[in-house]
């Protein structure tokens, strides 16, 4: 039965690889490996699903990722670097990487951060909420801003908002309103981009209400960025983020390189979204067509092409450090590195920002989980975290035909109510395969912070589906076939 359905499943994966293959390189060359890792094991590749006996046919025509190791490169060791074929690879060293254990200190460092802050803020959340403590933030933001007008050499700062449109404009009070005395008060120094996706338009986007219409599309990036620090997270900008709702967070400080690229790769979003103007009117970026009015077509081609170049961009830029680095000349550039001074550590650990914007045909995210979880081994354990529980078919058959152990971790129905809008997430665990939905972690060194994670979680069993509470209800079950897509 597992076999089956990934068979069914493999059909599917295939064509997708190769439908975006021309001119794509970097998925020619993930092509490649797959197919070169099935042959080099006969006895594995048998005993896989047919479908996946077609990958060796097609390796001729693709380069082949898989490289002897390299004996300079620190990483030439682990086995996530062909994903930057995909998109840019960022070395850095431990002691720059701190997990945040706590919604407070979350909330603390933000705040923290946001003070000492001399020449940019990027901030890119699904949404800013409304209460004290989010009002405390933004107070936090204007008191920055407004230092930087009265230093004796101004800094420059500037601050960059990413939200989505119809999140952040939910109800009469909503994060435009949070977000407005910034505006106008710093026109010079602050952008509030709201982005809105193309797929709502037209007679949909004046039939569907408020709240549901968030089921159509969203913005979803979190990242939280200070001069040269970072924070990657799951959370939103949000009190529940800053008190009692648990989430992951991963601080990474003094990183210029990712640092230039999240600033970089939101600029690129917020230019294919909508801009807020100080009397809460929005605007578009002048010579981009507009999300819902425009093309739809011609808007996610522009989209596509701003995203990307900043991708291939950046990847260029580290493999270029990168053979800077060990494979020039390299007692000789140890030795100028020691003269100029340069003390930053040797990295060991290794950071791959996945993309998923899939109005844009940009499925980054996606390629990589489905190879991750296609080459699961037995005797794997592969831990998986959602907030919201709703595989994918393509997902769903990877999991169940896999020979590995999954571990999963989701969102109880006590904080991820059914209804649009609702709470989204808390700490359900789940062992054994049953089914599974995110890359959720940043690579192996997160270890620590996953650990956390399942300590305030409690293991689900078959006597956890008799309790009342999941008990799905009946408009639920006639809705989800519906609407179970747009998440």
């Amino acid at each position: 039965m597992a076999a089956a359905a990934a068979a069914a499943a493999g059909p599917v994966f295939w064509r997708r690889l190769l439908g975006l293959l021309p001119g794509r390189p970097g998925l020619a060359a993930l092509l490649g490996r797959l197919s070169d890792r099935l042959g080099r094991n006969r006895d594995r590749r048998r005993r896989r699903s047919p479908w996946l006996l077609l990958a060796p046919l097609l390796s001729p025509a693709v380069p082949q990722v898989t490289s002897p190791p390299c004996s300079l490169c620190p990483e030439g060791v682990h086995r996530f670097q062909w994903i930057r074929n995909l998109v840019p690879e960022f070395g850095v060293s431990s002691s720059h990487v701190r997990v945040l254990s706590s919604p407070a200190e979350f909330f603390e460092l933000m705040k923290g951060q946001i003070k000492i802050a001399r020449r940019r803020v990027v901030m890119a959340s699904l949404y800013l909420g409304t209460g004290p403590l989010e009002q405390e933030l933004v107070d936090c933001l204007e008191s920055t801003l407004e230092k930087s007008l009265q230093a004796k050499s101004p800094s420059g700062l500037k601050v960059s908002i990413l939200l989505d449109f119809t999140r952040g404009s939910r109800g009469r009070k909503n994060s435009r309103t949070m977000l407005l005395p910034l505006l106008q008060r710093f026109p010079e120094q602050v952008r509030v981009s709201l982005f809105h996706t193309p797929d709502l338009r037209g007679l949909l986007r004046l039939l569907i209400p408020e709240r549901f219409n968030e089921t159509i599309g969203l913005q979803h990036i979190k990242v939280y960025l200070f001069d040269n620090s970072v924070i990657l997270s799951g959370a939103n900008l949000s009190d529940s983020y800053f008190t009692n709702r648990q989430d992951r967070y991963v601080f990474l400080q003094d990183c210029p390189e990712i640092a230039d690229f999240f600033t970089e790769l939101v600029d690129a979003v917020g230019d294919v979204s909508l801009q807020l103007q100080g009397d809460d009117t929005v605007q578009v970026v002048e010579g981009m067509v507009h999300p819902y009015r425009g093309d739809r077509a011609a808007y996610c081609r522009a989209a596509n092409k701003r995203v990307m170049d900043v991708i291939n961009s950046a990847r260029t830029r580290q493999q270029m450090l990168h053979t800077q680095t060990f494979h020039s000349d390299s007692l000789l550039a140890e030795e100028d590195t020691a003269v100029a001074g340069d003390q930053r550590p040797a990295p060991d650990t290794w950071i791959y920002p996945l993309i998923q914007m899939k109005p844009f045909e940009i499925q980054i995210d996606e390629i990589v989980t489905e190879t991750l979880l296609t080459e699961a081994e037995r005797g794997t354990t592969v831990y998986l975290t959602t907030g919201y529980f709703n595989l994918t078919q393509a997902y769903m058959d990877l999991v169940l035909g896999t020979r590995a152990e999954y571990q999963i971790l989701l969102a109880s129905p006590e904080v991820s109510s059914p209804g649009p809008g609702g709470p989204d997430r808390h700490c359900d665990r789940e062992p054994g395969p049953a089914a599974g939905a995110s890359p959720g972690w940043w690579g192996q060194w997160a270890s620590w912070e996953q650990e956390q994670l399942y300590l305030r979680s409690g293991v689900v069993s078959s006597a956890t589906f008799e309790q009342p509470s999941r008990q799905v209800k009946l408009w639920v079950k006639m809705v989800t076939p519906l609407i179970k897509n747009f998440f």
